[in-house]
């Protein structure tokens, strides 16, 4: 296997190891402390390699602000809606909405660029839906897996606080919003990254802007509603999914971006919905269903189609 593809391969189990320490943090971190430390160790940890890198003196004025609105609706409002589909409906389903970010791209590139949608991309997103709906689908007509664990972890919370007692369908509209807010995200993003932003200083200022939003609102009624003493236990697992996801499994998938081909790396990278499954059935001692596997396996075919033109 050439090195690109093991990078983007292994970018793909560091974020479905990030939604598996996210996992373990609901019923323990109310929602907007978890974002705000997320944020806050994102930003220490991506700024610090952009120190070292020297990618600071890529940002110009008009690049700091395409990257500031990048983060409000990309980190600011997606993350949070990330968090809270998985405290809903837990990682595995989590991930397969996340899938959905690749399709609304190319819808928007299309409304906004007007770049045109070809017929493997029109198939590719209905292959994604369609895998979607089938794994979804079933695991509601079941009432069993992750969608009944995480049912029965939520407890009436202050505010936004530990979880939701809302029942299971807002968390699948917190995982569309999630997908339309990344999308969204990259599109006000991606002028900065062709004018030769350096990554990580992109994701260091990005995080740190929404780290700021996130501090601030802990001065209000909203975040102090959101506020419990620091647990070490926890803390650590913050820490833990902010260096996975954020910096490891962003060096890596830059890594395969150097060297690979684009829409190779972007369909290995997007793996996580099959690799998370067998991470789920160790921690749960559960064997995800045919259906899982099934709708997992479509949600990347489809990104395949998207990503490989």
């Amino acid at each position: 296997m050439f090195a690109s593809e093991a990078f983007a391969i292994s970018a793909a189990v560091c974020f479905a190891l990030t939604s598996m320490f996210l996992a373990e943090l609901r019923g323990r971190v109310p929602l907007f402390q978890l974002t705000r430390w997320q944020m806050v160790a994102t930003f220490i940890m991506t700024g610090l390699v952009s120190i070292l890198l020297g990618g600071w003196r890529t940002v110009g004025p008009v690049q700091f602000w395409q990257l500031a609105g990048s983060s409000v609706v990309g980190i600011t409002i997606a993350s949070t809606t990330y968090f809270a589909t998985i405290y809903a409906v837990g990682p595995r389903i989590t991930a397969l909405l996340y899938s959905l970010t690749a399709p609304f791209a190319v819808l928007l590139g299309y409304l906004v660029y007007g770049e045109t949608i070809s017929i493997a991309q029109g198939l590719g997103i209905l292959l994604v839906l369609a895998g979607i709906l089938l794994a979804i689908g079933i695991q509601v007509g079941l009432g069993s897996g992750d969608l009944a664990e995480a049912q029965g972890k939520t407890k009436s919370p202050e505010g936004l606080g530990v979880a939701f007692k809302w029942g299971l369908w807002p968390g699948f509209g917190f995982g569309i919003v999630t997908a339309l807010g990344t999308a969204v995200g990259n599109l006000l993003a991606r002028p900065a990254m062709a004018a030769g932003v350096e990554p990580f200083t992109a994701m260091g200022l990005r995080s740190g802007l929404a780290a700021l939003i996130f501090v601030i609102l802990s001065a209000t009624p909203l975040g102090n509603n959101s506020r419990q003493p620091v647990r070490a236990g926890a803390l650590v697992l913050v820490v833990a999914s902010a260096f996975v996801g954020a910096t490891l499994g962003m060096s890596l998938l830059m890594a395969a971006l150097h060297t690979g081909n684009v829409g190779i790396v972007s369909t290995l990278s997007s793996m996580t919905p099959v690799l998370i499954l067998p991470m789920v059935w160790i921690r749960s001692g559960r064997r995800p269903g045919l259906a899982a596997w099934l709708g997992a396996i479509l949600a990347i075919a489809g990104t395949a189609l998207i990503s490989l033109r």
